[in-house]
């Protein structure tokens, strides 16, 4: 049987991992891995995750399982940290996952189990996984126009112009924040735009939200999301402890399904049940208890609050320090996006080539599709990495 396997495309991810890992130059630069670094190059744990790991430690008492939706003070917590005051609580139904990729992947599965036919419309460009997993579970998809390469902001007409193609009850995949792969957001009469749009054609809107507190701030990144919550019947949500908690490994991640009356929320609610006994049956705990733990108290959520705004605002920092690095080696403003940008990424607009002579005569390694990891970037070898650049270009 096994003999009949075909191999899969290699990820393009790891490939490029594996190449940097072979390279013997000490001076290689990795800025394609998408993790948070500090100035010294690590991803740390963050103090307060330290601290509840401890209390973790010396509290538990058992290693049984948990529910099948997951921690109840992690998920209401999540819950909180997410939606605000924008939605009832009694509207919305949530469960634990491992990671905000099963998170997306449960919620592409409620989907599907609500209605089939149902198209999901996902930005162009985006996160690689997103069409992957829909093509995987067998789910149509299309995709709506989203970055102006021009611009290197938001092709926010073409988005329009594509989604008035979208049939009522399909669903349109957005990024809450930080946009992988391309840093360029919505602006808040934007979201309000998207708003009216999903309510006027019947749209069901998913939002994955894998940076939240990486961007303008932890209630900014949000405030879009948090007003299309608001307005439209339904929203699915799906949300990523890996970067602002640093839990990348301990895959902490939760899904939320908003249902147009609280009468529908049990039924949701037993869904999710259903998908995550059928896909991994009961979530990872430790993670997920960690954040529950900082959340629910307020000096660890202070902390947590303050070490996040410092990881944001060295990224911003990064950014704007970039961009002038890039503006005195092209003698020119076209790189001065990366400033406005927001997150961990930013999509620089060099060629597959450019990009190829980067990582085999400067070291310099970063995907195909010109994307990099603000927060890889060398605090001290800015001019360096932006000569590079000019000497490619």
């Amino acid at each position: 049987m096994l003999e009949a396997l075909q191999a899969p495309a290699p990820d393009k991810i790891l490939e490029l991992m594996s190449l940097y890992a072979d390279d013997p130059r000490e001076d290689k630069l990795d800025l394609g891995v998408g993790v948070y670094k500090d100035a010294e190059g690590r991803t740390p744990i963050m103090r307060a995750v330290k601290e509840a790991e401890r209390r973790l430690l010396e509290e538990q008492t058992t290693k049984s399982y948990v529910a099948l939706l997951g921690d109840a003070t992690f998920l209401d917590r999540m819950r909180d940290l997410i939606f605000g005051d924008s939605v009832p609580a009694d509207r919305i139904a949530a469960c634990q996952t491992p990671g905000g990729t099963g998170a997306v992947h449960q919620l592409f599965e409620l989907i599907q189990r609500a209605d089939p036919e149902a198209v999901v419309w996902y930005s162009d460009p985006t996160w690689p996984n997103h069409p992957a997993m829909l093509a995987h579970l067998g789910i149509p998809a299309k995709t709506y126009r989203y970055f102006d390469t021009a611009t290197r902001g938001v092709d926010f007409e073409g988005m329009l112009a594509d989604l008035a193609g979208a049939k009522v009850g399909d669903v349109v995949l957005l990024h809450g924040c930080c946009h992988n792969p391309t840093g360029a957001n919505p602006t808040l009469e934007q979201w309000r735009t998207i708003a009216e749009l999903c309510v006027q054609r019947g749209l069901v809107p998913m939002i994955d939200l894998a940076y939240q507190g990486f961007g303008d701030g932890l209630d900014s990144d949000v405030a879009g999301m948090r007003y299309l919550a608001g307005q439209v019947p339904e929203i699915l949500v799906a949300a990523s402890c890996s970067k602002n908690f640093g839990l990348y490994r301990d895959r902490v991640g939760a899904a939320f399904a908003v249902s147009a009356a609280p009468n529908l929320t049990p039924i949701a609610r037993g869904n999710l049940a259903s998908l995550n006994r059928m896909n991994f049956s009961f979530p990872p705990d430790h993670g997920a208890r960690a954040v529950g733990i900082i959340l629910a108290d307020d000096k660890l959520r202070l902390d947590w609050i303050t070490e996040l705004e410092e990881m944001r605002q060295g990224m911003l920092v990064l950014r704007r320090n970039f961009a002038e690095a890039l503006r005195r080696a092209t003698n020119s403003d076209r790189y001065d996006f990366v400033a406005s940008h927001r997150g961990m990424f930013s999509r620089l607009g060099l060629t597959p080539g450019q990009v190829a002579t980067l990582r085999s005569d400067y070291g310099v390694y970063m995907t195909g599709d010109s994307r990099i990891n603000i927060a890889g970037l060398p605090a001290d070898g800015l001019d360096t990495f932006a000569s590079a650049i000019a000497a490619v270009d």
